[in-house]
Protein backbone atom coordinates (compact mmCIF):
# COMPACT_ATOMS: atom_id res chain seq x y z
CA UNK A 1 0.00 0.00 0.00
CA UNK A 2 1.34 3.50 -1.03
CA UNK A 3 0.86 6.34 0.84
CA UNK A 4 -0.38 9.72 -1.03
CA UNK A 5 0.35 12.88 0.57
CA UNK A 6 -2.76 15.34 -0.32
CA UNK A 7 -2.05 17.93 -3.54
CA UNK A 8 -2.76 20.65 -1.02
CA UNK A 9 0.26 19.97 0.60
CA UNK A 10 3.20 20.22 -2.36
CA UNK A 11 1.37 23.79 -2.83
CA UNK A 12 1.52 24.81 0.47
CA UNK A 13 5.22 23.83 0.77
CA UNK A 14 6.11 25.73 -2.52
CA UNK A 15 4.29 28.40 -1.12
CA UNK A 16 6.31 28.83 1.91
CA UNK A 17 9.19 27.67 -0.06
CA UNK A 18 9.87 30.09 -2.34
CA UNK A 19 9.80 32.77 -0.58
CA UNK A 20 11.87 31.57 2.12
CA UNK A 21 14.40 30.87 -0.97
CA UNK A 22 13.90 34.32 -2.04
CA UNK A 23 14.85 35.89 1.35
CA UNK A 24 17.69 33.69 1.71
CA UNK A 25 19.07 34.64 -1.09
CA UNK A 26 18.82 38.36 -1.01
CA UNK A 27 19.96 38.32 2.48
CA UNK A 28 23.62 36.51 1.34
CA UNK A 29 23.88 39.01 -1.86
CA UNK A 30 23.11 42.30 0.76
CA UNK A 31 25.96 40.41 2.64
CA UNK A 32 28.32 39.82 0.17
CA UNK A 33 27.93 43.92 -0.54
CA UNK A 34 27.96 45.22 2.86
CA UNK A 35 30.47 42.67 3.69
CA UNK A 36 33.37 44.14 1.07
CA UNK A 37 33.02 47.78 2.37
CA UNK A 38 35.69 48.61 4.95
CA UNK A 39 34.10 50.29 7.27
CA UNK A 40 30.45 51.68 8.51
CA UNK A 41 28.96 53.79 6.08
CA UNK A 42 26.87 55.44 8.30
CA UNK A 43 29.12 56.57 10.27
CA UNK A 44 31.04 57.85 6.98
CA UNK A 45 27.88 59.93 6.30
CA UNK A 46 28.05 61.93 9.40
CA UNK A 47 31.58 62.14 8.60
CA UNK A 48 31.08 63.42 4.97
CA UNK A 49 28.87 66.42 6.37
CA UNK A 50 31.05 67.32 9.55
CA UNK A 51 34.63 66.94 8.35
CA UNK A 52 34.11 69.52 5.42
CA UNK A 53 33.82 67.13 2.07
CA UNK A 54 29.87 68.39 1.37
CA UNK A 55 32.13 72.49 0.94
CA UNK A 56 33.88 70.60 -2.03
CA UNK A 57 31.53 67.83 -3.53
CA UNK A 58 28.17 68.86 -2.89
CA UNK A 59 25.84 67.86 -0.07
CA UNK A 60 24.38 65.12 -2.14
CA UNK A 61 27.59 64.30 -3.46
CA UNK A 62 26.88 65.79 -7.03
CA UNK A 63 30.26 67.68 -6.62
CA UNK A 64 31.26 71.44 -7.29
CA UNK A 65 34.56 72.37 -6.79
CA UNK A 66 35.71 68.84 -6.24
CA UNK A 67 34.45 65.96 -8.89
CA UNK A 68 30.87 64.65 -8.28
CA UNK A 69 31.05 61.21 -5.45
CA UNK A 70 27.73 60.31 -6.66
CA UNK A 71 27.93 58.28 -9.89
CA UNK A 72 31.46 58.16 -9.32
CA UNK A 73 33.53 58.12 -12.63
CA UNK A 74 36.97 57.48 -13.30
CA UNK A 75 39.06 60.21 -13.58
CA UNK A 76 41.85 58.70 -15.39
CA UNK A 77 44.04 57.81 -12.66
CA UNK A 78 42.12 54.95 -10.90
CA UNK A 79 42.53 52.32 -13.39
CA UNK A 80 38.84 51.58 -14.36
CA UNK A 81 38.26 50.96 -10.44
CA UNK A 82 37.03 54.60 -8.92
CA UNK A 83 34.95 52.65 -6.31
CA UNK A 84 38.06 50.37 -5.38
CA UNK A 85 38.94 50.57 -1.60
CA UNK A 86 42.22 50.30 -2.09
CA UNK A 87 42.54 53.46 -4.74
CA UNK A 88 40.10 55.50 -2.49
CA UNK A 89 41.71 55.20 0.93
CA UNK A 90 45.37 56.38 -0.44
CA UNK A 91 43.61 59.38 -2.43
CA UNK A 92 41.55 60.15 0.84
CA UNK A 93 44.60 60.28 2.88
CA UNK A 94 47.39 61.77 0.90
CA UNK A 95 44.94 63.96 -0.88
CA UNK A 96 45.22 64.43 -5.21
CA UNK A 97 46.54 67.45 -7.42
CA UNK A 98 44.09 68.07 -9.63
CA UNK A 99 42.69 65.93 -11.47
CA UNK A 100 40.12 65.56 -14.58
CA UNK A 101 39.90 69.57 -14.62
CA UNK A 102 39.34 69.65 -10.84
CA UNK A 103 41.88 71.78 -8.00
CA UNK A 104 43.17 70.12 -5.84
CA UNK A 105 42.44 68.16 -2.88
CA UNK A 106 44.19 68.34 0.65
CA UNK A 107 45.28 65.64 2.72
CA UNK A 108 42.85 63.83 4.59
CA UNK A 109 40.44 66.55 3.11
CA UNK A 110 42.00 69.21 5.00
CA UNK A 111 40.09 67.64 8.51
CA UNK A 112 41.84 65.89 11.10
CA UNK A 113 40.45 62.45 10.01
CA UNK A 114 41.59 58.70 11.36
CA UNK A 115 42.54 55.88 9.21
CA UNK A 116 39.14 54.34 10.43
CA UNK A 117 37.22 57.81 9.47
CA UNK A 118 38.39 58.03 6.08
CA UNK A 119 37.52 53.62 5.92
CA UNK A 120 33.66 54.97 6.87
CA UNK A 121 34.00 57.99 4.29
CA UNK A 122 35.29 55.56 1.49
CA UNK A 123 32.31 53.10 2.90
CA UNK A 124 29.77 55.64 2.13
CA UNK A 125 30.67 56.43 -0.77
CA UNK A 126 30.98 53.12 -1.93
CA UNK A 127 27.39 52.55 -0.61
CA UNK A 128 25.71 55.37 -2.05
CA UNK A 129 27.30 54.69 -5.47
CA UNK A 130 25.41 51.12 -5.25
CA UNK A 131 22.19 52.89 -4.67
CA UNK A 132 20.23 52.57 -7.82
CA UNK A 133 16.83 54.38 -8.65
CA UNK A 134 15.98 58.50 -8.10
CA UNK A 135 18.25 59.84 -6.23
CA UNK A 136 17.54 63.21 -3.66
CA UNK A 137 18.11 66.67 -4.91
CA UNK A 138 20.75 68.64 -3.50
CA UNK A 139 19.64 71.19 -1.46
CA UNK A 140 20.38 73.93 -4.00
CA UNK A 141 18.40 72.12 -6.61
CA UNK A 142 15.23 71.56 -4.56
CA UNK A 143 15.55 75.00 -3.41
CA UNK A 144 14.90 76.04 -7.54
CA UNK A 145 12.74 73.00 -8.23
CA UNK A 146 10.78 74.74 -5.09
CA UNK A 147 10.86 77.75 -6.13
CA UNK A 148 9.70 76.94 -9.79
CA UNK A 149 6.64 75.05 -9.02
CA UNK A 150 5.48 77.63 -6.24
CA UNK A 151 5.74 80.48 -8.80
CA UNK A 152 3.82 78.41 -11.19
CA UNK A 153 1.36 77.37 -8.88
CA UNK A 154 0.34 81.01 -7.69
CA UNK A 155 0.48 82.22 -11.29
CA UNK A 156 -2.39 79.19 -12.17
CA UNK A 157 -4.26 80.73 -8.85
CA UNK A 158 -3.57 84.08 -9.98
CA UNK A 159 -4.84 83.18 -13.79
CA UNK A 160 -8.01 81.22 -12.24
CA UNK A 161 -9.20 84.22 -9.94
CA UNK A 162 -9.28 86.36 -12.66
CA UNK A 163 -11.17 84.16 -14.92
CA UNK A 164 -13.80 83.14 -12.24
CA UNK A 165 -13.86 87.27 -11.42
CA UNK A 166 -14.69 88.18 -15.07
CA UNK A 167 -17.40 85.16 -15.23
CA UNK A 168 -18.74 86.23 -11.67
CA UNK A 169 -18.89 89.88 -13.35
CA UNK A 170 -20.52 89.11 -16.25
CA UNK A 171 -23.14 86.88 -13.75
CA UNK A 172 -23.70 89.60 -11.88
CA UNK A 173 -23.95 92.29 -14.54
CA UNK A 174 -27.08 89.98 -16.23
CA UNK A 175 -28.81 89.33 -13.55
CA UNK A 176 -28.51 93.06 -12.27
CA UNK A 177 -29.82 93.75 -15.94
CA UNK A 178 -32.49 91.55 -15.75
CA UNK A 179 -34.15 92.81 -12.68
CA UNK A 180 -34.34 96.35 -14.11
Amino acid sequence: MRFRRPRWLSATAAAFLVPALLVGFATVAFAATVGNLPGDPTKGQALYGSSGCSSCHGSGLGGGIGPPLDKIKDLGDAGGKPLDPDYMIPLITNGKQGVGGYGQMPAKGGANLSDQDIKDLVSFIIQRNSITGPRPLEAGALAKSTITWVTIGIAVMLFLTLLLSRYNMRWIARKAGRKV
